[in-house]
């Protein structure tokens, strides 16, 4: 008997199967031919001309990997690539004093100073992935991908089983993925807009811990867009109120009108891992059992 015909067949092969299948004839194999199909083309894709399809592309790929592993939820982790952790600053010390160099030694004690700030994200993570697996849905960490206070956000995770995110970008200093984000899940974007987009469109609260340029315009992008009711506001957590009282005059800004009363609500100010977790199980009654179907990223 011959084998019944497959009523989901498909009516017409794959690109991929079309892709793989297709052998150019001799005359045409060239790397002058324009034989190849357009999505095989990587010469064609990266001309001027594409730049839209590429950032629909850039957009699309986070978005249907995320979809395909039922990410609903993710808090965002900033903060400076720079900070290190605390072994590593206490080694530099050490070092700097041997040498007995007292510009290298104001560095490194700055540097093991600041690198309390690593453990606390690093804890801070642990703790967003083990209390929310409770969650029908739990929610992930995500970083920029990178290492210093990246690196200690997808650390916590993975030291306690979880997967995390990295949306890594292409810097003229090769950024290379710090090695604790989950394989399937880590990225790299071309595109600042989009890869900041996609901190947003998941995010259920974003925590920031001290940085720099790259920190503080992730952060006044985000509030930006809160401010002005382009994205539904979300918890906003400023690690640091020593560090970000002084580095920001968030009251000047208020007494020169050039932010309205008010606006200083749109983030909080928190000193520890415990703390800013209690913030976010307060704010979506993760301890009470409310909205325990976790679904609570909602896009942009």
């Amino acid at each position: 008997m011959d084998k019944p015909i497959d009523l989901t067949a498909r009516n017409f092969p794959s690109a991929e199967e079309e892709a793989q299948a297709l052998t150019a004839p001799p005359r045409y194999d060239g790397p002058e031919s324009s034989y190849r199909l357009a999505f095989t083309d990587t010469d064609f894709l990266v001309r001027p001309e594409l730049r839209p399809v590429r950032m629909q592309l850039e957009l699309l790929k986070p978005e249907l990997v995320q979809q395909e592993l039922d990410i609903r939820s993710t808090v965002v982790i900033f903060g400076s690539a720079r900070i290190v952790p605390a072994d590593v600053a206490q080694a530099r010390l050490h070092d700097a004093q041997a040498v007995g160099d007292a510009a290298a030694i104001r560095r490194a004690e700055t540097q093991l100073s600041m690198s309390r700030f690593y453990e606390e994200a690093r804890l801070f993570a642990t703790l967003v992935t083990e209390r929310s697996r409770r969650l029908a849905r739990p929610i992930y960490v995500c970083t920029g991908g990178g290492p210093g206070i990246m690196e200690a956000g997808n650390r916590g995770a993975h030291e306690t089983g979880g997967k995390s995110i990295g949306l890594n970008i292409v810097l003229p200093h090769e950024q290379a993925p710090n090695p604790y984000i989950t394989p399937e899940l880590c990225f790299q974007f071309h595109y600042f807009a989009l890869r900041k987009m996609h901190f947003l469109m998941r995010s259920v609260a974003l925590v920031c811990f001290p940085g720099g340029f790259g920190t503080l315009d992730e952060l006044f992008e985000a509030m930006t867009l809160m401010q002005t009711g382009k994205c539904r506001r979300r918890p906003i957590l400023l690690f640091g109120r020593e560090f970000w009282t002084r580095l920001i005059d968030f009251e000047f800004l208020i007494e020169t009108g050039m932010i309205s009363p008010g606006d200083e609500t749109l983030f909080r100010f928190v000193e520890s891992a415990d703390e800013a977790w209690d913030v976010l199980a307060q704010d979506y009654g993760l301890d009470t059992g409310e909205d325990g179907n976790g679904d609570y990223g909602s896009g942009i």
